[in-house]
């Protein structure tokens, strides 16, 4: 894994209060964390980082798009984003971070790799089920979706004609509650 550089930041020589940072994320920032879902990715990050005598604050924002590929029908599209992460810096005496919210780190450090928390908060702002937006409305017109109409069962008069009659009298008990 790449150190990520960029995301590294110094606040040592930070004065006390709020300090912006903007990051554009592409996919080779994805492909660094050996992470290949992604076909391609334009997302811009802003990053606050709120510097007081005793802790910090940093609160991240990220709106963009990923391209995917749709799980019904394998047609890339792209996935709009929008995350959102708040993380509590504090100093103690060893490095912990068990907690999602508060990141301890030790008194001596004077900066700070924001790097796997961006990772993790983007990877995790994408939908599960990835569904391509023309399946939804009905406009993609697929070989895959084709097929799945093809293949799903009818529903037709010689399929109920052809169930047992002795389903009935238990269907009855359902009704007579």
């Amino acid at each position: 894994m790449m150190q990520h550089k960029e995301f590294i930041i110094p606040f040592s020589g930070l004065k006390q209060g709020k300090h912006e940072f903007e990051y554009t994320i592409e996919n080779k920032f994805f492909e660094s964390f050996e992470y290949d879902e992604f076909n391609g990715a334009n997302i811009k990050l802003d990053v606050t980082l709120n510097k007081m005598s005793t802790m910090m604050e940093l609160e991240m924002k990220a709106r963009g798009t990923v391209n995917v590929n749709c799980d019904l029908t394998s047609e890339p599209y792209d996935q709009k984003i929008k995350a959102d992460l708040e993380l509590v810096i504090k100093f103690g005496d060893e490095y912990n971070n068990d907690n999602d919210e508060i990141l301890i780190i030790p008194h001596g450090e004077y900066q700070i790799n924001i790097a796997q928390y961006v990772y993790e908060m983007l990877v995790l702002s994408v939908p599960l089920k990835k569904v391509h937006p023309g399946v939804l409305d009905g406009s993609l017109k697929s070989e895959v979706l084709d097929k799945l109409e093809e293949l799903q069962p009818k529903d037709t008069k010689e399929n109920k004609e052809d169930i047992d009659p002795r389903w009935d009298a238990l269907k009855k008990l359902l009704t007579d509650k």
